[in-house]
């Protein structure tokens, strides 16, 4: 009998500590990381001005100027040009024959959301439910994720984070890719209402266990929660506008309406993920009999819809474009050419990488393009003007102007090209230290490499 008890209580032992796994190994990682190697003590603000002198300087809004000064204060732009005159005390950073950019943009990522994906402790981007409108991403934000500094060093220091899961996933939170606190990251929050629309077809594969049926049952009762949703919003908002009047009794609040009463007034736009053909087709109609501002996420049959898009001046954001073709007869080369597609139909766009661990490669998303017919410089704004037009932060971000923010990006070339290399970056005019784990990991190999006594590179 005692031999029987013990050798269960082994069983459970052993099960307990297979199912903690995945947390003990992540606890052990981050307990021997040393964030100082890898860019994570977040820099101070800006207490002195910044003159970069002598580079060539791609405002994107405007011309390329060559030989010119960008000084910045208070994480303020105040001036660009050759005439620009720098005060004596001003730090002087000589960037001859080097190249000045915005900061790059991803306007669709989890970054800050999710570490690991096989982790589920590490997993903060969806709730329980359908109908979660009152979900904040800047509430859920990660400050300390290994993938911001990954992303910045190849200089993506802005991004939209996005929930997901769900009908209605809730708001995301456009952010600045370095802070101590979530806080402190947040450039705009709400920046919108994100929406997932089902699916318009029957899809069949090994994969899906769902019967014809039961996906038309599902797609229903997606498209009813949905439009339940908003006109249980609508009539919330009312009744909290009555309020106001003399006699009409208080409406108990609810945080689920309340978050979309920013969308309902037009003040953030509605972010609905729609992939095929008939759900863009449906999400357009449905926006325009709810009156709400709507942005296209996703996107890959946007193309077979521009002439829509364009005359209901709905703008896509179009990613990623490393993938497959949704459809097996479809050319390869189709995501590849969607965006030069959107720009030829002058269907307001931008490109994004929607995979956290894959934001870095954000530029060779929108150098793909380029190579696929996107004019060149319509690839740059792609990620850096467009998506801060379509996020509605082009005031402070998106372009080098005076009286932006200083947040750009000093490089030795082309940032579309893969041997480019980001030299310095700059948020708010707050130095950012490029170092993260990759280059902790290249550097500790070389280092290997080089004892083992083979001639180094």
């Amino acid at each position: 009998m005692f031999y029987n008890f013990s050798l269960q209580a082994q069983i459970r032992w052993q099960g307990t500590i297979r199912s903690f796994l995945p947390m003990m190994i992540l606890l052990f990682a981050i307990s021997t990381a040393h964030p100082q190697n890898y860019g994570q003590v977040p820099a101070p603000p800006q207490d002195h001005a910044i003159a970069l002198v002598g580079g060539t300087v791609h405002t994107v809004s405007g011309p390329v100027m060559e030989n010119v000064s960008v000084l910045f204060e208070n994480g303020k732009i105040t001036a660009i040009g050759k005439d620009v005159r720098v005060p004596p005390g001003v730090e002087r950073l000589d960037v001859s024959g080097k190249h000045v950019y915005p900061s790059l943009i991803d306007a669709n990522t989890t970054l800050g959301l999710v570490e690991i994906g096989q982790v589920r402790a590490t997993r903060d981007l969806a709730e329980t439910g359908s109908i979660n409108p009152n979900v904040r991403a800047e509430a859920a934000i990660n400050p300390d994720s290994e993938l911001l500094p990954v992303a910045r060093a190849n200089g993506i220091a802005l991004a939209l984070s996005v929930p997901q899961g769900g009908v209605i996933s809730g708001t995301s939170a456009f952010i600045m890719l370095d802070g101590w606190t979530s806080e402190q990251m947040t450039l705009k929050a709400p920046a919108g209402l994100h929406v997932n629309w089902p699916f318009m077809t029957i899809r069949r594969s090994p994969f899906i266990q769902q019967s014809d049926e039961e996906q038309r049952k599902q797609m229903n009762e997606n498209l009813k929660q949905l439009h339940d949703a908003f006109a249980e919003a609508r009539a919330y908002k009312k009744a909290k506008d009555a309020e106001q009047q003399k006699g009409v009794p208080y409406h108990a609040t609810d945080s689920r309406w309340e978050a979309m009463i920013p969308a309902l007034e037009k003040k953030i736009p509605v972010f609905v993920n729609a992939r095929e053909i008939k759900q863009i087709q449906a999400a357009v109609q449905w926006a325009a009999d709810e009156d709400v501002n709507l942005v296209i996420v996703g996107g890959d049959d946007s193309w077979r819809v521009a002439d829509l898009l364009k005359s209901k001046d709905i703008p896509v954001v179009f990613g990623p474009i490393h993938q497959t073709p949704n459809r097996r007869w479809e050319a390869y080369d189709t995501p590849f050419a969607t965006p030069m597609k959107l720009h030829q139909a002058g269907v307001r766009f931008c490109i994004a990488d929607f995979e956290s661990e894959n934001v870095r490669n954000l530029p060779y998303q929108a150098a793909t393009a380029a190579a696929y017919g996107l004019p060149k410089d319509e690839a740059l704004k792609a990620i850096t003007l467009y998506p801060a037009q379509i996020l509605g932060v082009a005031d402070r971000v998106g372009s080098l102007e005076a009286g932006k923010d200083a947040t750009l990006i000093v490089t030795d070339g082309d940032p579309l090209e893969i041997r480019t290399q980001v030299l310095h970056e700059f948020i708010q005019g707050r130095k950012i230290d490029l170092g993260n784990k990759h280059r902790a990991l290249y550097e500790k190999y070389t280092k290997k490499y080089q004892q083992s006594g083979s001639p180094s590179n």
